[in-house]
């Protein structure tokens, strides 16, 4: 599922599919309004679109990078003009939103990590006619807000897969640690988890004190030894969790959440027993793509459905076809 051959083909399926809605939409319901209540698209076939993408990540974020990465390059292949902004904080991130709209973009992106915080300023762009999809979380919250689709993956669904993975793998107790307080996705992921895996436990730490969060996870292992696995939700925290582990002479293995260099190199180390791929590169750069063909075509993606990204699995079978992708910061 994660090799570049597959990445290929799904983005040639992605061409294919979008080809054939434009056939369709050369009948009567091409002419319909957005659904969610925007406006309908305008034929835009001169000029640039200037698209926002504005997301819940940090600056120097590796994870988030590639999701800026993938949106830069489809701007560059489809000669749109990609501005990304973003700020972990809920209120000002929807302050981010509300000005996208008075600079009157031709389409947003968002992510929605807290949804209730940006209800109103996402309704506010549907309304202005301003197409938006949302990406990476708040699946459940984004057709209802009035997004053309959902681009990411379904944390729960990953939630369950890295369960059955690690119960598969002879594990007997979960220790799953959530970095970032009222993001819900993290929850539904250790939720997730714990449909298939059964004896899960959770450990709140805070991903801006990475050594208070490298200590707690220390102090757990050791405060029950029992734990034989513990599930990161972050790449970072990941890192963190193999030294505590490490300086607690604990037993347990860790799993963990989205991919980068440092967690490629640690499932070459055995370190790291596998990753939970969302292939966050598509979820910057394919709303790209959906909101030239919606602005150009009026063609929408996925019929009501999200898109879904992942959950892919790197693990030692094939992390050597994903490292190069991962160096140069698409994976």
């Amino acid at each position: 599922m994660t090799s570049d051959r597959f990445v290929k083909f799904k983005f040639a399926a992605a061409v294919a599919a979008g080809a054939l809605v434009l056939a369709a939409c050369s009948g009567p319901q091409g002419d319909k309004p957005a659904a969610g209540g925007g406006a309908a698209p305008t034929p835009n076939s001169g000029g640039s679109l200037r698209v926002a993408v504005v997301t819940h990540g940090t600056s120097g974020d590796a994870f988030w990078n590639v999701v800026k990465n993938g949106a830069e390059a489809a701007g560059k292949q489809l000669g749109a003009q990609v501005d990304y902004k973003a700020d972990g904080d809920p209120g000002a991130q929807a302050k981010l939103v509300d000005n996208a709209i008075a600079q009157k973009v031709d389409g947003l992106v968002v992510s929605m990590a807290n949804p209730d915080a940006l209800k109103t300023s996402i309704q506010n762009a549907v309304k202005a006619g301003i197409p938006v999809i949302t990406i990476n979380s708040g699946e459940a919250k984004s057709a209802e807000f009035g997004a053309l689709t959902h681009v990411g993956q379904s944390e729960t669904i990953a939630g369950e897969g890295a369960g059955k993975r690690l119960k598969d793998a002879g594990k007997t107790k979960l220790l799953c640690v959530i970095h970032e307080a009222g993001n819900i996705g993290q929850n539904q992921r250790c939720d997730g988890a714990k449909s298939a895996f059964g004896n899960v436990t959770t450990l709140q730490v805070d991903i801006n004190n990475p050594t208070d969060a490298q200590s707690r996870i220390k102090g757990a292992v050791q405060a029950d030894p029992s734990v034989d696995a513990v599930l990161a939700l972050n790449s970072q925290v990941a890192a963190g969790a193999v030294t505590a582990i490490k300086g607690a002479g604990a037993k347990a293995q860790v799993a963990t959440f989205d991919l980068n260099t440092d967690v490629v190199t640690a499932i070459k180390a055995g370190d790291v027993l596998f990753a939970v791929d969302q292939q966050q590169y598509e979820q910057g750069y394919l709303p790209i793509v959906f909101l030239k063909l919606y602005k150009e075509n009026a063609n929408t993606v996925g019929g009501g459905r999200p898109v879904l990204t992942g959950p892919g699995f790197v693990d030692k079978s094939n992390v050597d076809t994903v490292a190069p992708f991962a160096e140069k910061g698409t994976r």
